[in-house]
């Protein structure tokens, strides 16, 4: 893919588009980040009247839909409408894992369906796991912060977590060079599956003080979560997630990353190590 093409990545200041942003500009490609706030440009996906300016001279998309919602798979099919018409070729989506088995009214399912069936895009999906920077950016970060406890309904299950930067080198590979990367589903995750009370251990070490993984009852946890400002009714797909880490579902190991990027996949020690004490000093002190 010739690099003067603009790269449009949406949710552009999020966990995996600031780190597809940041090694698509690496490499020279020209990138424009979309976000609410604090992107090269502004778009928000309730206000249509923000998608043009985004969309402008775009050949290639990094689709990150709507977070903290359910009901947006019909707000993504117009935008893809209009990314079609503003001549966008090629379409990156990131999805998740497992959604490929999801009936087809559940809204990421829904769209993936749509996407792969529009014959005037090329496109590609990733389905990561849980990352691994959900325990220093994410929904894990308030419990460790406030108390040193990663809260989780998950028993004894593992979970592969991935790294966004392993995400985003992917995401990178299909954006760079689309015609090597159609019609390719990815399943993303880590080396290994780990359970949460051996991701705490780790986060332990890192931090310098006891992290320890608490087994909080489901609809605690949910409370919890929805204190937090996420709605519920995410809150409660969430809680379901982990129900699968808790009954065994994501322990599956896929070589995806290595097979893309050529190197194997980031470990959960690897990504504490990178993090560094002082990081992990400003989150759980």
């Amino acid at each position: 893919m010739t690099e003067s093409r603009t790269i449009l990545v949406l949710g552009g200041t999020g966990k995996t588009g600031r780190r597809v942003a940041d090694r698509l500009r690496a490499v020279g490609a020209t990138v424009r980040t979309a976000a609410r706030a604090g992107a090269d440009v502004r778009f928000d996906w309730d206000d249509p009247a923000t998608w043009d300016a985004a969309l402008t001279d775009a050949t290639a998309l990094y689709l990150v839909p709507p977070t903290l919602r359910l009901d947006h798979a019909p707000v993504t099919t117009a935008l893809l409408d209009r990314a079609e018409a503003a001549g966008v070729a090629h379409v990156t989506l990131l999805s998740a894992s497992g959604v490929e088995h999801a009936p087809p009214e559940a809204a990421l399912r829904a769209i993936e369906l749509d996407l792969l069936a529009r014959d005037r895009l090329t496109q590609a999906i990733v389905r990561p796991g849980w990352f691994m920077q959900n325990f220093s950016e994410g929904y894990f970060a308030p419990s460790i912060a406030a108390e040193g406890v990663v809260s989780a309904p998950t028993g004894d299950g593992a979970e592969a977590f991935v790294d966004a930067d392993d995400i985003a080198a992917v995401v990178v590979a299909t954006l760079r060079d689309p015609s090597s990367h159609t019609g390719a589903e990815y399943t993303l995750s880590g080396p290994a599956a780990i359970t949460f009370a051996e991701a705490a251990e780790l986060l332990s070490r890192a931090a310098g003080r006891p992290i320890a993984h608490v087994d909080t009852p489901v609809e605690e946890w949910v409370a919890a979560t929805v204190a937090t400002g996420i709605p519920e009714a995410y809150a409660r797909m969430l809680a379901t997630l982990l129900g699968n880490v808790r009954e065994g579902r994501g322990t599956a190991v896929d070589d995806a990353v290595e097979r893309v990027t050529g190197r194997p996949a980031r470990s959960f020690a690897e990504y504490v190590a990178t993090l560094g004490p002082a990081t992990w000093g400003a989150v759980v002190a």
